[in-house]
């Protein structure tokens, strides 16, 4: 029962950052049913979660767990723009570009989980010890929330404010390096799963590519894509707003102090660490921001 009034406690807590980034960053959001719309984005990521949490811990099941995540960015971001349309009638260039990136990265990523935990027969490592129990599996679920809605929060910013502003520099500056961010990350995770998919590799590491520039450049990506999006929102924030530049700031934390670069080196360094192939790969290519070979 310890455990278990433990995991309640971080879900509360969780679900109470959640609500207060909500309300304090959509400080500039048009209001939907009373509330700051980026507030009530917050509010429909929790409950898409939990609601989906339901069938999960009854089958004890993580197979749709990412699934849910995308489904959740694509939820908050329809609100987002009928937020916008409902308010003022209309939306921006600035607002709509943005939507489609947010749909257009999390229906790619998504598709791309959802593949790859289908080939691995429908189940996570990363929940193997937790799904069994409702408690800790909630906490999970609740924290996809959290994610979703602190890395979408530039991106529904943008798309939610209440004073608009013109097409300039930051916008053809930021989409630039959202375009370069998804490029390196769907190019990475294809070279991947070619990879994986050749039998004469399996239980090799991966060195070909962009992997031969950096060991994580999905990653890079990842980082990448998220940076531009708040670079394109940035002429449009103001006051309490300027919180979600925490977006890039929490993607490149979660990737490369939670559950990313530590948690992937540390298997790798248990199936190759004795390896000299890996341990000269190790020694020569970045951890993260790709450099090519030559320069290395």
């Amino acid at each position: 029962m310890g455990k278990a009034l433990k995991s309640y406690a971080v879900v509360a807590v969780v679900t109470v950052i959640v609500l207060v980034f909500g309300w304090f960053a959509g400080a500039n959001s048009v209001d939907v049913l009373g509330v700051p719309a980026l507030f009530a984005c917050a509010v429909l990521a929790l409950a898409v979660n939990w609601l989906a949490f339901i069938p999960a811990a009854a089958a004890r099941s993580d197979k749709y767990y990412d699934s849910v995540g995308a489904l959740t960015y694509l939820s908050v971001t329809a609100l987002a723009v009928y937020a916008a349309l409902e308010a003022t009638g209309s939306l921006d260039l600035r607002g709509w570009v943005i939507a489609a990136m947010v749909v257009i990265w999390c229906t790619r990523l998504g598709t791309f989980l959802y593949i790859r935990i289908k080939a691995k027969g429908g189940t996570d490592s990363r929940f193997e010890k937790i799904k069994t129990s409702p408690a800790r599996f909630l906490v999970a679920w609740t924290l996809q929330a959290l994610w979703v809605v602190l890395t979408a929060s530039a991106a529904l910013a943008a798309i939610t404010v209440t004073e608009r502003a013109d097409i300039g520099a930051f916008f053809w500056v930021g989409a630039a390096i959202w375009l370069l961010g998804i490029g390196i990350e769907a190019a990475a995770d294809a070279q991947k799963s070619r990879f994986k998919a050749d039998p004469a590799n399996k239980g090799k590491f991966i060195d070909v590519g962009l992997w031969n520039w950096s060991r994580h450049p999905n990653y890079f990506g990842e980082i990448t894509l998220w940076t531009g999006i708040l670079v394109m929102a940035i002429p449009v924030l103001s006051g309490l707003s300027w919180l979600v530049v925490i977006s890039p700031i929490f993607v490149a934390l979660l990737l490369t102090k939670i559950s990313g670069i530590n948690l992937q080196e540390a298997q790798a360094k248990e199936r190759w660490g004795d390896d000299p192939a890996y341990q000269r790969y190790r020694a020569k290519t970045p951890a993260l921001i790709p450099i090519p070979p030559a320069l290395q």
